[in-house]
């Protein structure tokens, strides 16, 4: 780190847990973000004003102006604009250091293992159960750690799914493919502004605790928010050794 990195991200330093080398290990991560909307937006800023070296965003959307009520990285400038891009443009005005490469493209599996290979974590913030089902598979065929987000109405959840730990389950062991819920999208349903802040910014928590190698994470935990009560449930899972994506019978 030059001198002006040490200055910029001294707070970091300052703390037991990270130091000068766990930030120089987020200097030198790359983090992959699916979905550049209510929880992408401020998982993206937060990784990037902890100097997190490489972020790619996946968004196929652009910015509408019922977007700006939530997705804080957007401004009304940059309605019609590509989400991704208005995210990169969101990093560079807090972090130009940090490398931000924009995919205007939806997250299928073909674009999931060209890019899986390449990043340290993937954060999963889009809207959608096959989207989620899709990222996840990608991670266990990639042996990569997920953070996993979602927020509807008022009512949050939040978790890791790590394949690497022999007993940390993926998404399809709690939530099975073949169970697909009725979607729910925020246009029809509702979404408590703050929720996805403070389910956005723990997927970031998560994250840079992944990548700087600072210990624990939410690893077969799941952390469900009652943003009514603003009351938390932290349910324990178990990986699921029938599971259709990493049991033992069923490789990704």
């Amino acid at each position: 780190m030059d001198d002006a990195q040490l200055l910029r991200y001294s707070r970091h330093i300052l703390l037991e847990e990270l130091g000068i080398e766990g930030q120089e290990r987020l200097l030198a991560s790359h983090a992959l973000i699916i979905g550049a909307g209510g929880l992408g937006s401020p998982s993206a800023l937060y990784l990037g004003s902890a100097g997190v070296g490489t972020i790619t965003v996946v968004d196929h959307d652009q910015v509408d102006a019922t977007n700006l009520q939530r997705q804080i990285a957007h401004t009304l400038d940059r309605v019609g604009h590509d989400k991704a891009s208005s995210i990169a443009a969101a990093i560079a005005a807090i972090n130009p250091d940090v490398r931000v490469i924009p995919r205007v493209q939806r997250a299928d599996a073909d674009v999931l293992d060209e890019l899986l290979p390449q990043v340290d974590v993937v954060l999963d913030c889009s809207d959608n159960f096959a989207t989620r089902q899709a990222v996840n598979a990608a991670c266990v065929r990639h042996g990569k750690p997920l953070v996993s987000g979602a927020a509807i109405r008022m009512d949050g959840q939040v978790s890791v799914f790590d394949s690497r730990q022999a007993n940390s389950p993926c998404y399809a062991c709690i939530f099975p493919p073949e169970q697909a819920p009725e979607e729910v999208r925020c246009a029809t349903m509702g979404v408590f502004a703050p929720l996805v802040g403070i389910i956005g910014t723990l997927q970031a928590a998560e994250a840079l605790k992944i990548a700087s190698g600072m210990g624990s994470s939410l690893a077969g935990r799941l952390l469900m928010l009652d943003g009514r009560d603003l009351r938390w449930n932290d349910i324990r899972m178990a990986r699921n050794p029938l599971c259709p994506v990493c049991g033992s019978s069923h490789p990704a």
